[in-house]
């Protein structure tokens, strides 16, 4: 035989129960944020470089750690770490307080407390969902640190290029003046006419103007390699490396191989996976959840309590989650299509960019075999000829543009070379070290 609980002892009860649910849960949800604040990685202090020579690491380092895009990314992945943790939460508990009839004498008063019960793996899904919304987001880190990283070598070797053009540029002028000047001597000798010194005085002043477009390409340069760190104005002295050092062109095995590491295809693969678990979670909501009370019912009339037990249960007779399950099952066979899809448009990139890597290697052996080794030797014969009087003096000039087009020509495919190179890797995106 059940003893009856009294009401004012049963009220009480409940009340405690459901506060120490509630403060557990409470505390639960209030540990995770202070977890997270310890992982935070402070970026508002952007580093500068300093104002000796700058080389390739140190540039590196400097905008994987300041880089405002890394920081977006790293706020994303922060932030999925809150969706993982949201996922994880099981439903609340509610306390219902009831009162009928308002005369003391016949009055009814009802404490019950409800506890939704979740069914056929829905709390499962939800943090499968989570835990690849947080891999989603390491993928996206990664690559958005690959693209830095590839930005950053492209414009490091602009400046290196810019650097060189610069001082190709500078032995021009001072080749120009030499000719002036010596023009110049043949007119006062009455060798040559003055016709001649003014077509080396325009010449002249055309590498000037070259000097100062050059000038200009490297301040820009530098300007455009600093802002990937967050600083404006550039506090380096120059650039400090060998541009003719150029990557290595990848075979077609170690693309093969680095196209099906790549963060693009991992991440089709886990959004994939991602959709499959939202149909699950989609199909497990047909399943309704039932519910559980517990109470306590106190009637005055005939002076007891009584002990209440109950069981909740949606019909799912107007809404059976059909099309949100529907939705589910075409967006996981999008993500399958858009796997296929990335996987042949990065192969197609990728070669692309391996066969503009593999031309601009072959100009450039084709420059240092053959033309810059000509153009030089024509500029210097064609100079001292002309102080022998066996040349006119548009002969050095043509040789001399044919020198400065050669060594720019030479500076541009080297610049291009490095330009596909880290193409190739923004697109693999698989020499990032976490």
């Amino acid at each position: 035989m059940r003893t009856p609980v009294p009401f004012r002892t049963a009220f009480p009860l409940l009340a405690v129960l459901f506060a120490t649910a509630f403060g557990a849960h409470a505390q639960a949800q209030a540990q995770a944020p202070a977890s997270l604040s310890s992982q935070t990685v402070v970026l508002n202090q952007l580093p500068i470089e300093a104002g000796g020579p700058l080389t390739l690491a140190v540039a590196l380092d400097l905008a994987l750690r300041a880089n405002p895009d890394i920081t977006v990314a790293l706020r994303e992945r922060e932030a999925s770490e809150g969706a993982e943790i949201q996922g994880r939460a099981r439903p609340n508990p509610s306390i219902e307080y009831l009162v009928e009839d308002t005369r003391a004498t016949t009055r009814t008063t009802t404490v019950q407390l409800n506890q939704p019960i979740e069914l056929a793996g829905k709390r499962s899904a939800r943090i499968a969902i989570a835990e690849r919304g947080r891999d989603l987001a390491d993928i996206e880190l990664a690559t958005r640190r690959a693209e830095i990283r590839a930005l950053v070598i492209s414009t490091f070797f602009d400046v290196l290029s810019a650097q060189e053009r610069t001082r190709l540029a500078k032995e021009t002028v001072t080749l120009a003046e030499r000719a002036t000047a010596a023009v110049s001597k043949r007119v006062i000798a009455g060798k040559v006419s003055p016709v001649e010194e003014t077509k080396a005085r325009v010449a002249e002043a055309g590498v000037r103007v070259e000097l100062a477009q050059a000038q200009g390409e490297l301040r820009v340069a530098r300007q455009r390699l600093t802002g990937l760190w967050g600083n404006p104005i550039p506090r380096f002295e120059r650039a400090e490396g060998d541009v003719d050092t150029l990557p290595p062109i990848p075979s077609s095995n170690t693309v093969e191989q680095r196209i099906e590491a790549s963060p693009v295809l991992k991440r089709a693969s886990v959004e994939i996976t991602r959709r499959t678990s939202v149909t699950a979670l989609e199909r497990a909501r047909r399943i309704p959840d039932p519910t559980i009370s517990v109470g306590v019912k106190r009637a005055e009339e005939l002076g007891r309590d009584q002990l209440l037990v109950g069981v909740s249960i949606p019909i799912p007779v107007f809404d059976s989650n059909r099309g949100n399950l529907l939705e589910a099952l075409k967006r996981e066979d999008k993500a399958r299509d858009e796997h296929t899809a990335l996987r042949v448009r990065l192969t197609g990139d990728v070669l692309q960019a391996r066969e503009r890597l593999s031309n601009s290697r072959l100009e450039l052996e084709s420059l240092q075999r053959d033309v810059l080794p000509g153009a030089q030797l024509a500029y210097e014969n064609a100079a001292k000829g002309f102080e022998l009087g066996k040349f006119s003096f548009l002969d050095v000039l043509d040789a001399q543009r044919t020198l400065f087009q050669a060594r720019n020509q030479y500076l541009r495919a080297v610049t291009d070379t490095h330009r596909a190179s880290a193409e190739i890797d923004r697109l693999l995106a698989d020499r990032i070290s976490e």
